[in-house]
């Protein structure tokens, strides 16, 4: 893949909000159409420390954007996997519901779901807290946005990792 780098112009910032995450990055991802840029990598997070993301993002220096499969604990329950290499992330506060700021008729839609995590080194529940933060972006099932049709949907999300 072609280094994002190269190609975007001087002084370039890519600080999206909340909004522009779900709707021109994570749900394009979803339904394949393609993103504005490829900035964000493919990586299954979950395989590795947070130390050694980093090296393996296409864009960032404080702050790294993935997009990464999200495993189950059991294979028929709800319960996301999020045990890493030499810990776990930890949901951390309560899910932070995204809207879209504005809609024809004046309303909001309910376009997706924000989570924080912070990673714990060791198991549960010995584990020891880290300065390792993510958020974590999952598409909300709405009749507007109808994600249900897709394959492996609830599997894909945007991380933002931060240090």
């Amino acid at each position: 893949m072609k280094n994002p780098q190269t190609s975007l112009p001087p002084g370039f910032r890519f600080h999206p909000t909340d909004e522009e995450l779900i709707l021109h990055y994570l749900r394009k991802r979803v339904i394949s159409t393609p993103l504005p840029v490829s900035i964000i990598a493919e990586v299954d997070i979950y395989k590795f420390d947070p130390w050694d993301l980093p090296a393996k993002a296409t864009f960032g220096e404080k702050e790294w954007y993935f997009f990464s499969p999200r495993g189950r604990k059991y294979p028929n329950g709800a319960r996301p996997n999020r045990a890493a290499a030499s810990g776990y992330w930890k949901a951390t506060g309560t899910d932070k519901t995204i809207v879209t700021s504005a809609t024809p008729g004046g309303g909001h839609q309910n376009i997706g779901v924000k989570k924080a995590l912070v990673f714990y080194k060791g198991r549960p529940p010995k584990g020891v807290k880290t300065n390792w933060i993510m958020h974590e972006y999952r598409l909300a099932e709405n009749p507007t946005y109808p994600y249900s049709s897709i394959p492996n949907k609830p599997n894909k999300v945007l991380n933002i990792l931060y240090k």
